[in-house]
């Protein structure tokens, strides 16, 4: 990726408030990086775990499988409906895995039910 020059004078760029705020804004993509990580999961672990003693795949996984690379997938929902719906288990990603991917060499709208969400615990 090329990275863009800085206009940030280099004094600017050594004082405490400026390396303060990049701290906390390093800490904000870390804490949003994690909390990525655990909506990915869908309903959690037990949730998928039953999908495949179903011998069925995750959507994750059947995204992941039509795909040209992983790498191509823009996901667009995945903060959707987040913090919502406690009472009931949690709705990651409102239970729809949502975005743009290559297929083929050809861009796609990609949308696919996640079982582990509203086959697991939005059900209850």
């Amino acid at each position: 990726m090329t990275k863009l020059q800085t206009a940030i004078a280099p004094a600017r760029k050594n004082s405490l408030d400026f390396k303060k705020n990049r701290d906390a804004n390093l800490d904000m993509v870390r804490r949003i990086r994690d909390l990525e990580a655990i909506l990915r999961q869908g309903g959690g672990e037990p949730a998928i775990k039953k999908q495949h003693e179903k011998g069925r795949m995750t959507a994750r996984e059947r995204i992941a499988l039509v795909l040209d690379s992983e790498d191509s997938f823009q996901e667009l929902g995945l903060f959707a409906a987040h913090d919502m719906y406690q009472e009931w288990g949690g709705a990651p990603a409102a239970g729809v895995i949502t975005g743009t991917g290559l297929i083929q060499g050809r861009l796609f709208m990609i949308i696919a039910n996640d079982a582990t969400v509203k086959a697991g615990p939005f059900s209850r």
